[in-house]
């Protein structure tokens, strides 16, 4: 069984949902560095990964990047050596560039079918809930699911 490279199920904004299928129905994935769209939020480009301003933050976040090696894999431990180690950067980075004294990291590894995740392209969520906010709702992130066709 093939699995797909995006997860429609998934999405959760209409606006999401279209472009997925607009850059699925081109062939296209989001976070390869050859194939991303020009329009993509680039934060930073390091060596083997790029940081990313997410377009579709989870409620509740002040800041919500995404973390994104330039090896398409969809499991952290498939990326090379090098790759690994470069992560580490890649997150001192975003840490040093955002002040962060405190922040989460989320990752889903494997079929996005079954992970809550939207594209089968590694990518690791940076997030810092808006706890300066005094409606304050905490951050939430789905890390299972189940296929529409389970």
């Amino acid at each position: 069984m093939t699995i797909p490279l995006y997860n429609f199920d998934n999405s959760r904004t209409s606006e999401q949902l279209a472009q997925m299928r607009a850059l699925a129905d081109a062939g296209v994935c989001l976070f390869c560095p050859d194939q991303s769209p020009p329009d993509l939020p680039v934060v930073q480009r390091l060596p083997l990964w790029t940081v990313i301003s997410n377009r579709f933050p989870y409620r509740g976040t002040k800041l919500h990047l995404l973390l994104v090696p330039d090896e398409h894999v969809a499991d952290l431990i498939d990326l090379s050596a090098p790759a690994q180690a470069g992560f580490w950067t890649a997150l001192a980075w975003a840490r040093s560039e955002y002040g962060l004294s405190f922040y989460s990291l989320a990752a889903r590894n494997g079929d996005p079918r079954f992970t809550g995740a939207t594209i089968r392209h590694l990518h690791v969520h940076l997030l810092t809930g808006d706890v300066d906010n005094p409606d304050h709702e905490p951050v939430r992130v789905k890390l299972s699911s189940r296929p529409s066709d389970a």
